[in-house]
């Protein structure tokens, strides 16, 4: 493998020659099938053969050994470093020690490097079969888990800065003090109001382990939220189109953004449902695009419109990587993995905001209620657009009438009788 990277063999001999020699060549493997560049190998190898005779230096004798010596080697290589100002920032401490603990990650089992890590499963020494209970008994899918998941982080989290120890200690006065500070920072009552549902649901099931000695959650108030109170983060077709423009769509990641960005104004999908779709999802022969699970549980098939059509195709010919997963959107540096919900939205949010376009919290579910709205504005049934959009209940699509925007400025303006009829 270093072959393919090194063309003069004292350069290949001198890397082997060190003592984690092994373990660099397989590093190497891993960013090639990874779809790291060459240059990224060319970089960050010389560095990795400095650290290991850094460390070995320093004591080193076996791999364990190595995570202990990672700060010193960073130090000393911004302290030597000739650019003043390299040395001043955090970015140079950041490319020395990104591929030393990503080579450690690889070698070392169960090594976590310094950069963001997943937190553990909150309450899982006080109750430690919720999660479970969530998924067996409840049928939750991994989404409504990791909801789970966030708000009680949150709950144990403030239970610590409280000095609560243990959920024996759980009382009508602690759990109202931690949804008033939840209230008070700023989120939507639709968020508070799911907050405490998911604690409800945690302290009934308390109650029944005998985790707690009484039954709270009937304790836990939430706020009130009134159907139909708020309107859909939506934005004018004119506007839909400046977002549109706002990929360069010369670059494989303008290619895949454009394709997503249409994906959500045509068809008014989901994130998650974006995220999801696989290249068997398209049906180019009868023209069709599959979505096989969506969040009401149900499958959908909508016609495949020319210029989505047109977008992802091009997008799989000139932008998509070379990968063997069947994925359609995949990131377009290394490492090459499929993109996520969070990912989408971002591309959304980044898009909206680039076209100067102003909107309460900007994401992927502004596209998707301007898809909407362009269904209410031209004169389709609610159940009809609550069918395409994927909607559950048909309340959940009734919200959308308070966009039909001319209508209502007809009744404003007049008696409303034409509107009405």
């Amino acid at each position: 493998m270093l072959e393919d990277y090194f063309v003069k063999p004292g350069s290949v001999d001198r890397i082997r020659a060190s003592w984690i020699g092994a373990e660099i060549e397989h590093y190497v493997g891993w960013l090639a099938a990874n779809g790291y560049g060459c240059r990224c190998v060319w970089r960050r190898v010389p560095l990795l053969v400095a650290f290991g005779e850094f460390a070995r230096q320093a004591g080193a004798r076996q791999l364990d050994d190595l995570p202990g010596h990672v700060d010193g080697f960073v130090a000393k290589r911004v302290s030597e470093s000739r650019d003043a100002r390299r040395r001043e920032g955090r970015t140079y401490a950041k490319d020395i020690r990104g591929p030393v603990e990503q080579l450690l990650t690889l070698v070392i089992p169960g090594y976590e490097g310094s950069g963001r890590s997943r937190r553990p499963v909150p309450f899982a020494g006080a109750a430690p079969g919720f999660f479970g209970y969530l998924v067996s008994e409840r049928g939750l899918r991994p989404a409504s888990v990791e909801s789970y998941r966030h708000h009680l982080d949150r709950f144990e989290d403030w239970l610590g800065r409280a000095g609560v120890t243990g959920l024996g200690e759980l009382s009508p006065e602690l759990l109202s003090s931690f949804v008033a500070e939840r209230s008070g920072t700023g989120l939507a009552k639709t968020t508070v109001r799911e907050c405490c549902g998911v604690l409800r649901v945690f302290l009934r099931y308390a109650h029944r382990e005998g985790l707690i000695g009484r039954d709270l959650h009937k304790t836990v108030e939430w706020p009130q939220v009134y159907r139909l109170s708020s309107l859909p983060r939506s934005v004018s077709w004119e506007e839909v189109g400046k977002v549109l423009a706002v990929p360069d769509r010369r670059t494989p990641c303008g290619k895949r953004d454009y394709a997503i960005l249409l994906l959500l104004a045509t068809y008014g999908l989901r994130a998650r449902e974006i995220a999801a779709m696989t290249l068997d999802d398209i049906d180019w022969k009868r023209g069709r695009l599959a979505i096989p699970e969506r969040k009401a549980g149900h499958s959908t098939a909508f016609p495949l419109s020319a210029a989505a059509g047109q977008a992802l195709a091009d997008y799989l010919q000139h932008g998509r990587p070379q990968v063997t997963g069947r994925h359609v959107f995949f990131r377009a540096v290394a490492p090459l993995r499929p993109v996520g919900t969070a990912a989408i939205s971002s591309c959304a949010r980044k898009c909206l905001l680039e076209a100067g376009i102003e909107v309460p919290r900007p994401g992927s579910h502004t596209l998707r209620h301007s898809a909407v709205q362009r269904l209410v504005d031209d004169g389709f049934p609610l159940k009809t657009i609550g069918d395409f959009v994927g909607h559950r209940s048909a309340a959940t699509t009734q919200i959308y009438a308070k966009i039909a925007v001319e209508p209502l400025r007809q009744v404003a303006l007049g008696d409303g009788e034409e509107a009405l009829s």
